[in-house]
């Protein structure tokens, strides 16, 4: 994270004695990315934080992937997609590739405590409510919050809404953060930064539970693991530093426009390991006289896209059956643009009020069984107006 937060009792010097009402010591753990040449935080436990009495391995089978072939853009409805479990369990694949998961989960239950020790996971929430319980604290979370994990961050999710928890969870295998063209060398947000400080959320006092003999599930590179503690891992008195978990809106993010249409790196929120988010939020469109706010055909011949569809009103893709919850998948070697019609259409509006979250990946995504049980077998079509037929190849 680019800035200093305390919270709870912390002593005056780090590594020093700091002691309970009873006179016996609280137990320091740094928590660190890098090794020690990056950002940490340091928390102070009731209990020693190593206390383990079991491991048990979880066998689980992993997610069946196929790899986009024939290559065609996909379209998903993830409302069609079954509702149900909780945020870690019930985590429905939809595409991945060896750098980022991107999985979808209509959740209506308390997740058990988790931790993801592979990377940093991202968590979009697209409707409903519900607390992220963590070692830091709680965070209470709500429609167009992405909240950022870091890697292994004991957590829990807690549903607080009638309606379920509707999420997008992408798992990166390295950290996530701020892109750094919006960070000063010492981290601290630019003036042309899209958002700021000001706009980030974290847990505000700690949260302390008394359980003993607590499980937490483990997610690391050779699979999953069970841990059970002496005692519950929410035992932090206080903590300082500079990675934490933290939420930031959609809504805070500043668009960034011009007088002809700005590529998509404008809409930029994160990055991660040879992925990037994107935020596309309502704005104003191009004020060049002649300009056309429809985006342009385009080939990104690096890079996957992928794009979930959660609020508004997405112009250019009038007419290909795109609607709140859809996904689309735009692989490179696929050309793609606007919907026909959507270009000539666009000239003369003034703004947009479209609300998606792109993933951009560096390496193609695979499909998973989430993808293939929501997928719309005619979206690779609409831009030719038609069903497929010996022209265009079959679904």
């Amino acid at each position: 994270m680019p800035y200093y937060r305390r919270v709870g009792e912390v002593p005056h010097k780090r590594h020093t004695q700091f002691r309970t009402p009873d006179g016996g010591l609280y137990a320091e753990e740094l928590m660190g990315v890098e090794g020690f040449s990056s950002d940490s935080s340091l928390l102070y436990h009731r209990h020693i934080p190593t206390g383990i009495t079991a491991a048990e391995a979880v066998e689980r089978e992993p997610d069946p992937l196929v790899p986009n072939h024939p290559l065609k853009p996909r379209h998903l409805r993830t409302h069609a997609l079954k509702t149900g479990g909780d945020i870690v369990d019930a985590r429905q694949l939809l595409m991945a590739n060896d750098d980022v998961r991107l999985s979808y989960v209509a959740a209506d239950e308390t997740s058990p405590l988790y931790r993801n020790a592979i990377g940093d996971e991202v968590v979009y929430v697209e409707s409903g409510t519900g607390l992220m319980e963590s070692v830091y604290g709680a965070i209470d979370v709500g429609p167009g919050d992405y909240v950022v994990i870091p890697t292994s961050t004991t957590h829990r999710w807690v549903v607080t809404s009638p309606d379920p928890l509707r999420v997008m969870v992408i798992e990166a295998t390295g950290h996530v953060a701020p892109p750094n063209r919006y960070l000063s060398p010492r981290g601290q947000f630019l003036e042309h930064a899209p958002y700021c400080e000001r706009d980030l959320r974290g847990p505000a006092e700690p949260l302390l539970v008394d359980d003993t003999d607590t499980d937490v599930l483990v997610r690391h590179r050779a699979g999953l693991t069970r841990y059970t503690y002496a005692h519950h891992p929410f035992d932090v008195v206080g903590w300082d530093g500079h990675l934490y978990p933290y939420v930031f809106n959609i809504a805070d993010f500043e668009p960034i426009t011009g007088r002809i249409h700005q590529p998509p790196p404008v809409h930029q929120t994160f990055e991660g390991p040879k992925f990037v988010v994107c935020s596309f939020v309502p704005r104003k469109f191009d004020y060049h006289p002649e300009g056309i706010p429809a985006p342009y055909n385009h080939a990104n011949v690096d890079s996957d896209e992928m794009i979930f569809y959660v609020g508004g009103d997405f112009m250019s893709r009038k007419g290909a059956g795109i609607e709140l919850g859809s996904i689309s998948l735009h692989p490179s070697g696929f050309t793609h643009g606007p919907q026909p019609g959507s270009v000539e259409a666009s000239i003369g509006k003034e703004a947009t009020d479209e609300l998606a979250v792109m993933v951009d990946t560096f390496r193609p995504l695979h499909l998973g069984p989430a993808a293939l049980d929501s997928e719309d077998a005619d979206y690779a079509w609409t831009w030719a107006r038609g069903r497929p037929d010996t022209t265009f190849g079959s679904a």
